[in-house]
């Protein structure tokens, strides 16, 4: 799938180059909406994110009669162009456009296609699978269970003859011609009868890497992986049992050891025992028991003895999980957190707070919609220069579940982010790839992935300065 993935792209980017394209930027009137910021109306404008891998999203527009009833939307366009083409993007079984009009600024819509007797749009498999499972072992919120039946397509209605000052588009769903669930995540318009097509943003250098490779670690479930600030020792969680236990590795010959369960010191949690830093000075550990509604959450700061030195503590901290995840600067003076509250957008939003000179943190700040989508951001890892984030999402296009992207911080606000990048099909999988660690010593990306249902730690080589975008 990963090579069709790619063939497409090539192709895409090659014959969209002298297209007019623009995406639904305003929606204008709909038939319904199940309201919340997953799912609802706005999430059908702009390009698609559900695409090219398909499958559920929280991020497509989902209508209350999206199983078997007639639903309509409107949408306008920042400017007014010749339209020759009409893509819906069905993430969800597609094949349910049944009349598509384009209004030319009179407020009226002129009928320019609609479904013809026994028209099969074409479809293909989805990458993601209708019952996605978050890292954590906890199944996902859903609005409503979807059946096993995926078949995401992109109508690409080619008009008969091409509209002049088409300002918006009307599109006409009849949902009972196919069973099972329906999403809808993108609307756009051309000039060229060339399909279009959902493009994954990423760049040459990515896809160039080498390929990721399996750290051999026996028969574990690894997940979480931390390399030492001296870049000798590997600490992972195994997650094989109820309760999680640390191992380690050492570096040998270039090469880690045969893993070996760590000190008792630091698998006292009942359940999530996780290292999330290791400095010159100290571990931030994860996983412990904390009583919601206070400061504490569930992190400790251990001395290199393993012995706990200080809580983590966030005015006002709130987390829906038992569990979330961070990085932090080296000096401790900043973090980002993935958490889910009442004020992210979506799912699992990232979060940043600055230490406070009782060293505890201020309150958590969301940093911001361009990071932040309607699905799930999380695992973050912050490099040293401050400004080069790497994290996991499944709201972008990608090429499977959970992808890992970079961005980059644009001021001092920490709110103020660059459009995510992923970081290409020789890291990403068809699967769950997440929790990425940056070995600046080494120069090796690892990460946590999923393959043919197996969880591994993968590893793959990235110079600094590309990582960085600094040459």
């Amino acid at each position: 799938m990963k090579k069709t993935i790619l063939l497409l792209l090539c192709l895409v980017s090659l014959s969209t180059a002298a297209q007019q394209v623009q995406w639904a930027a305003k929606v204008l009137k709909f038939s319904s909406d199940l309201g919340g910021k997953q799912n609802g109306i706005k999430r059908i404008l702009g390009r698609p994110d559900a695409f090219p891998q398909g499958g559920p999203s929280p991020n497509a527009w989902m209508p209350k009669q999206a199983l078997d009833g007639y639903e309509w939307v409107e949408v306008g366009f920042e400017n007014p162009q010749t339209v020759k083409q009409v893509a819906v993007f069905e993430n969800l079984n597609a094949g349910c456009v049944v009349k598509i009009g384009v209004d030319t600024g009179s407020g009226k819509y002129q009928t320019v296609w609609s479904r013809k007797v026994n028209y099969k749009t074409p479809t293909f498999k989805a990458v993601i699978p209708a019952d996605r499972n978050y890292y954590f072992k906890r199944k996902r919120r859903k609005i409503q269970e979807a059946p096993e039946v995926l078949n995401p397509g992109i109508e690409n209605a080619i008009l008969e003859n091409a509209v002049s000052g088409v300002v918006a588009v009307r599109v006409e769903f009849n949902f009972a011609l196919l069973p099972g669930q329906k999403q809808i995540d993108a609307i756009g318009i051309s000039d060229s009868e060339v399909p279009l097509d959902a493009k994954i943003n990423t760049l040459p250098v990515f896809e160039n890497l080498p390929q990721a490779e399996t750290v051999p670690l026996g028969n574990l479930v690894p997940s979480c992986p931390v390399v030492s600030e001296n870049g000798q020792k590997l600490f992972f969680t195994d997650q094989a049992n109820e309760k999680e236990i640390i191992y380690s590795c050492v570096k040998q010959n270039g090469k880690w050891s045969t893993p070996v369960r760590e000190n008792d010191l630091l698998n006292t949690n009942a359940n999530y025992n996780f290292i999330a830093a290791c400095q010159a000075d100290y571990l931030l550990k994860g996983g412990k028991s904390f009583t919601k509604g206070t400061t504490e959450t569930g992190y400790e700061f251990l001395d290199k003895n393993y012995q706990s030195t200080a809580l983590l503590k966030i005015a006002a901290y709130a987390n829906y999980d038992d569990t979330s995840s961070i990085t932090m600067t080296a000096d401790g003076t900043i973090l980002i957190m993935g958490i889910e509250t009442d004020m992210t957008q979506g799912g699992h939003d990232l979060y940043w707070a600055n230490r406070k000179d009782d060293g505890t943190y201020s309150y958590l700040q969301n940093l911001g919609r361009v990071i932040n989508s309607a699905g799930e951001e999380a695992s973050p890892y912050l490099l040293s220069d401050r400004r080069t984030l790497l994290f996991s999402s499944d709201g972008f296009s990608s090429f499977g579940d959970n992808d890992l992207y970079v961005s980059y911080r644009l001021d001092d606000t920490w709110k103020k982010w660059s459009t995510p990048i992923n970081l290409g099909s020789k890291v990403n999988s068809a699967e769950y790839d997440g929790n990425p660690f940056y070995d600046e010593k080494g120069e090796v990306l690892y990460f946590t992935s999923v393959s043919e249902g197996r969880q591994v730690i993968k590893a793959v080589s990235i110079a600094k300065e590309k990582l960085q975008q600094k040459e």
